[in-house]
């Protein structure tokens, strides 16, 4: 990853190790401010990967909690955010497309990577008044969508772009 620093100054994405990356910095800010974060705010992340969007979430809600599935990635970011004093971010290592039952409702949820639909599991984990930013597709074709869900409990989505990211493993990887 370090024989990548020169590279960090351009708009792209980049390896992380692993068949992973990190998603160019304006991606990364368009899912953030998609996501409206408030202080206050529990928010569920899939995939922490390098823990760059990790650190921009915690910044701006109340509490994260981050699952990554490879377990060296995993141990990367718990020590990377650890060294910036995060102290409201929660890690777990292991399938996040089911989401995380025991911490759930969640009122914001981030997903890093393409699920071949949208995750029911998330739906139902997610707060009245909740938002979810996801990309869904194919590994070729992807909308990154955002999925809020009312105070009925009623669900709604708006497109916001049109992307490509590393496909969501487990239950809904295509």
């Amino acid at each position: 990853m370090d024989s990548n620093k020169d590279l960090a100054v351009f708009d792209q994405a980049l390896p992380i190790g692993f068949e992973q990356t990190i998603s160019q910095p304006s991606l990364v800010l368009e899912m953030t401010l998609a996501l409206d974060l408030q202080p206050g705010q529990k928010v569920l992340e899939l995939g922490t990967g390098s823990g760059f969007q990790t650190a921009l979430l915690a910044a701006f809600s109340g509490s994260v909690y981050t699952i990554e599935r490879i377990d060296e990635l995993h141990k990367r970011a718990q020590e990377r955010l650890g060294q910036l004093d995060f102290r409201n971010i929660y890690f777990k290592l292991g399938d996040g497309s089911e989401g995380w039952v025991e911490q759930a409702p969640f009122d914001r949820i981030m997903v890093t990577a393409a699920a071949s639909e949208v995750p029911r599991e998330l739906l139902e984990q997610m707060s009245k008044d909740g938002k979810m930013v996801i990309p869904v597709g194919s590994s070729f074709s992807q909308e990154l969508r955002l999925i809020e869900k009312d105070n009925a409990g009623k669900v709604h989505t708006t497109l916001l772009n049109e992307v490509l990211f590393v496909p969501l493993k487990g239950k809904y990887e295509k």
